[in-house]
């Protein structure tokens, strides 16, 4: 046989390899005892975890003793809203440090809807006392002192405005008047309660600071009632990507040759449409008022629909699919000739594909073991996030040399801090601790995130060597499909289990080390935004580059490794080393064959989401007339549109994903066999004769025993 020196040997004819390798020992154990101790330390950590956290702190705003505002089964269970005594106080530069208003905080039955102060409040009705009572701590003897004593000692709020519930916290009801004119329930302005008059503009930058993100909370929850709207139409939208994509693939089953050509036509058709309607867009606004103003003189706007009233933003998405549309194009131009052998192996992996049926439900099992990894790492990190204890300190309106000092307010009102400052008071601040495992909280949420990724990659490893191992137990039959096994993927993800948990484990790590560095690397760019060193930021970004290019690279590693496993049952290393040469010995093949039956692929999956995500488009935006009324009415309707088409994307994605699987192993084995057999009566090729037709190869007829 011929010797590559730089890509290995070629493989030797082996009269007795019928297939994946039966008689196989475990792989990589090493690994596996490795991967099963840092699963016990994963679940050490989310015990732990879960001892120590509180995910309250996440459903219930917090008052200033640290109380949850309407939990059930305490006193303030019928106290859902968080109610600031002074908002005005939230625009304090505190609040960006420390995420808390230097303000008493309550909670309450309902947000105010009336301007009333407290000086006025105590000179009108019981019904004044009674609704203004309802703003004070409790015990609050509010008949018997006076204004300035309940000021004095912090008892109740100068003043009470309109205000409405937002994220379950009383926010001042601003509006806008025409010209801009910002208002507090149809007042500019209004009395404090000491004496001084406030203008509802302040009002507004103190509820921009208490919200942090008072715009981007607004833009989340028009979002969220979006949703509320429009939810069941999403659901039976992904029933049709999901339909669609089924059809699709049991035509591709019995007309793949046909089926790829009309996918083809049909996406630059798609595209081309696309190109058009955005043409006809941009020509119906010229002219009109405003349409001529450029993104950048817009900025950012929290209501997006603005941006389809203006034409550059149609040139632009005109520009971006007529880009894409000469691309494809160009590429089927010059990759012609190789369409007819991805044409074939396609063709290859739709009668696999049919002898293996089962293998198209196996997502489900990859989906629900992803689900199951998501949904602990969640759990986790938020039991791991809320697991600090309360951190009191102490906040004053006068100076205080305690001023922002960690207090205790059962021990506060008879220590020296309250005789220096009177008017201070020990509130809560925010979640922290200084236990051993609070100092070690930091290396838990890294754990919990490096985990995650590993059993992810892990489980999709193991999806990759289950289905490999079942089409090429097809591919290798020589009797189609009498020689092929029964229950071919139970049989696959038995052997997966059972020999090489091992090596799974060991790509798994590889790929999530690299992964985890990308995300330290997301991190350190976070933080250095801010800074003007651009030596720092251009070797930052080389190195997420680097390591971008890095991760695909071993993606594509381990998968092929993976399908060597499947067949061979060697260990990780010497399983991706001989997929590596044995792609190195049929490097052009691999460049132009293989990335055209993924570009075919990938065509496929457009062609779905192109087609589920214009029916929507004009669906939600109330063009086709027929269904007007049943459109339902939205903020913005891109929401539900862009639900359906990421949605419709990733279920094409786990259909075709078995194909590409398909299309992978069975190239492998392709290789594999042009290098085994020769085509003679004793070592006879094993690819089905369209292949053999286009390779020009053909098997010799066994002669007959005299």
């Amino acid at each position: 046989m011929t010797k590559h020196k730089t890509a290995g040997e070629s493989r030797k004819f082996d009269p007795n390899f019928k297939g994946p390798i039966h008689n196989r020992g475990c792989t990589d154990i090493l690994c596996c005892i490795l991967f099963i101790l840092a699963l016990l330390g994963y679940f050490a950590v989310g015990i732990l975890a879960w001892s120590q956290g509180d995910p309250r702190k996440v459903i219930y705003p917090t008052d200033s003793r640290g109380q949850f505002c309407g939990q059930s089964g305490t006193n303030l269970e019928k106290k859902p809203l968080l109610f600031y005594f002074n908002i005005l106080k939230c625009a304090s530069p505190l609040v960006l440090l420390e995420f808390q208003c230097p303000t008493t905080q309550l909670c309450v039955e309902s947000c105010p809807d009336r301007h009333l102060t407290l000086v006025k409040a105590k000179l009108g009705t019981k019904e004044d006392h009674d609704y203004y009572r309802r703003y004070c701590k409790e015990g609050v003897d509010f008949a018997q002192l006076s204004p300035p004593e309940l000021l004095r000692d912090g008892l109740c709020p100068a003043m009470l405005m309109p205000s409405k519930a937002f994220t379950r916290r009383c926010l001042p009801a601003l509006g806008t008047m025409k010209g801009g004119v910002v208002v507090v329930g149809n007042e500019t302005s209004f009395d404090d309660g000491q004496g001084i008059t406030v203008n509802a503009t302040d009002v507004l930058q103190a509820s921009k600071k208490s919200n942090l993100a008072v715009e981007a909370r607004q833009v989340a929850m028009r979002i969220f009632e979006d949703y509320t709207q429009s939810w069941y139409w999403i659901l039976l939208g992904l029933v049709i990507a999901m339909v669609v994509s089924l059809i699709f693939i049991v035509l591709l089953r019995f007309l793949a040759g046909i089926m790829v050509w009309v996918m083809i036509v049909l996406v630059i058709l798609v595209i081309g449409y696309g190109i058009f309607h955005c043409y006809m867009e941009f020509a119906s606004l010229k002219g009109e008022p405003g349409a001529d103003v450029t993104i950048r003189d817009l900025g950012i706007q929290t209501d997006f629909s603005v941006y389809l009233q203006i034409r550059q933003t149609w040139l632009a998405f005109m520009i971006i699919l007529a880009i894409v549309e000469v691309i494809i194009i160009l590429l089927l131009i010059f990759l012609r000739k190789r369409l007819l052998i991805a044409i074939a192996l396609i063709k290859e992996a739709s009668r696999a594909i049919g002898h293996v049926m089962s293998s198209l439900f196996y997502p489900l099992l990859t989906f629900a073991l992803l689900s199951v990894v998501i949904t602990y790492w969640a759990i986790t990190a938020v039991f791991l996030s809320t697991s600090n204890e309360q951190v009191y300190k102490v906040f004053n309106n006068s100076d205080c040399p305690y001023s922002r000092d960690t207090c205790d307010p059962a021990t506060f009102n008879s220590s020296n801090v309250s005789a220096v400052c009177p008017d201070a008071e020990c509130l809560f601040a925010f979640y922290g601790g200084e236990t051993v495992y609070h100092r070690y909280l930091i290396l838990f949420q890294f754990y919990n995130v490096f985990l995650f990724f590993w059993c992810a990659n892990f489980v999709t490893a193991l999806g990759q060597v289950t289905l490999s191992g079942a089409f090429a137990s097809y591919y290798w039959a020589y009797k189609k499909p009498d020689d092929i096994p029964a229950y071919p993927i139970f049989s696959s993800l038995g052997r997966a289990l059972r020999y090489h948990t091992g090596s799974l484990a060991f790509g798994s790590l590889i790929l999530s080390l690299v992964q985890v560095i990308r995300v330290l690397l997301e991190y350190l760019d976070h933080k250095l935004k801010g800074a003007n060193n651009k030596c720092a930021k251009f070797m930052l970004s080389c190195m997420k580059c680097c390591f971008w290019c890095l991760e695909k690279c071993i993606k594509f590693l381990n998968r092929n490794a993976y399908i060597m496993i499947a067949i061979y049952g060697k260990n990780f290393c010497t399983s991706a080393r001989e997929a590596f040469f044995l792609l190195m010995r049929n490097i052009i093949r691999v460049a132009v064959l293989d990335k055209v039956t993924d570009f075919l692929l990938f065509l496929g999956k457009l062609l779905i989401v192109g087609i589920v995500g214009i029916f929507s488009f004009f669906f939600f935006s109330g063009r086709i007339r027929a269904v007007e009324d049943a459109a339902p009415s939205l903020n913005y309707y891109w929401v539900p549109i862009l639900t359906v088409v990421v949605g419709s994307y990733l279920i094409a994605h786990g259909f075709f994903s078995v194909y590409a699987m398909c299309v992978d192993t069975l190239f492998l084995c392709f290789l594999d066999d042009l290098e085994r057999n020769d085509g003679s009566a004793e070592r006879p090729y094993l690819m089905s004769e369209s292949l053999l037709s286009l390779m020009k190869k053909s098997n010799e007829e066994a002669k007959p025993i005299d």
